[in-house]
């Protein structure tokens, strides 16, 4: 198979799924927005079922669901008339995935929910089948052709059923008014969660706080600068306040002058209004204002006042960046 065929069976399979995807615009009809008031109202989970590569798609759904705010389970078909079906409870709202709608698991667990009480909504790829008459809100994701040459294995209609599953998270986000706050809740753990909870006053408080008054000579400037091993010392008045920066290229553009360093003051060489960052601010806003400015480090400050240094190299130990 030449590199030229590779490249066109792929872009024809992108070609029929993307043309799979455009063709759920319709289904976002009344039956879509009801199963969403649905979800959103029930004081329930969502329980997600399906057999073979529905089954697949159903464990997406809920990962994105939890991770959005919905409470949601997994139960595959197989097992459901094996046993697991104690895991629907009264207030429960049953999502059934198929794209035929009637395999052999899905007829025998329809009536069982049917029999329970609970909603039923269908994501189904064939509204005249078993499970789309039986369902009480019918969510259409049928496809025109399948990505596979021989219109056989699961590929434009799995995407269908991924995609109208986001389209449910997303609306009950919406609908829910779920902030970026309440999706840290969610992912404390990794980059992700780090950049929505962690703030600056978290991580600079474990670094020194290198600072010297404006009449500071040259001597405690690098004296201060080394014992504290930032490369870098805060000029502050009297009360705290934050009158400018020295770092490590101020000294060597200094010293390019060939001044007199016995009458050199912090105040002489320091930079005036340096690039800061409030405490209470989010750690991923001091990386962007690192990597706007191209500097390595910020001033930390506290309502105008000299709090500390915050570096690179904690956010990267952090693991945000």
């Amino acid at each position: 198979m030449s590199q030229t065929s590779i490249k066109q069976a792929a872009l024809r399979t992108i070609s029929l799924e993307a043309e799979a995807i455009s063709q759920l615009a319709g289904s976002i009809n009344e039956e879509f927005t009801k199963a969403v008031d649905a979800i959103a109202a029930t004081k329930g989970r969502v329980i997600i079922s399906g057999i073979g590569k529905s089954a697949i798609v159903a464990q997406k759904i809920v990962a994105t669901l939890n991770s959005t705010g919905s409470p949601s389970i997994f139960l595959h078909a197989a097992d459901a008339i094996h046993g697991d079906l104690g895991i629907i409870q009264a207030d429960d709202v049953v999502i059934m995935i198929s794209k035929s709608g009637s395999t052999p698991e899905i007829k025998v667990l329809v009536p069982m929910i049917r029999n329970f009480g609970n909603l039923l909504i269908a994501i189904v790829g064939n509204t005249e089948s078993f499970l789309a008459k039986q369902a009480d809100i019918t969510l259409n994701t049928t496809v025109s052709q399948e990505a596979c040459p021989n219109n056989l294995a699961p590929t434009s209609s799995t995407t269908a059923q991924m995609v109208m599953g986001d389209a449910i998270a997303v609306a009950l986000m919406e609908l829910k008014g779920f902030s970026t706050e309440d999706f840290a809740k969610y992912h404390p753990g990794g980059a992700l969660g780090k950049r929505l909870y962690l703030r600056v006053q978290d991580l600079f408080i474990h670094n020194e706080k290198p600072a010297v008054p404006a009449n500071a000579s040259l001597r405690q400037v690098i004296l201060e600068m080394t014992s504290k091993r930032l490369g870098a010392t805060a000029v502050v008045d009297s009360e705290n306040k934050l009158l400018g920066i020295i770092t490590d290229g101020d000294l060597r553009r200094m010293l390019e002058k060939n001044l007199p360093l016995e009458k050199i003051l912090a105040q002489d060489i320091m930079s005036k209004n340096p690039k800061t960052i409030e405490a209470e601010a989010m750690a991923a806003e001091a990386l962007d204002l690192l990597r706007a400015n191209d500097i390595s480090q910020l001033i930390v400050t506290d309502r105008f006042h000299y709090a500390g240094f915050i570096h690179l190299h904690d956010l990267i130990k952090e693991g945000i960046i």
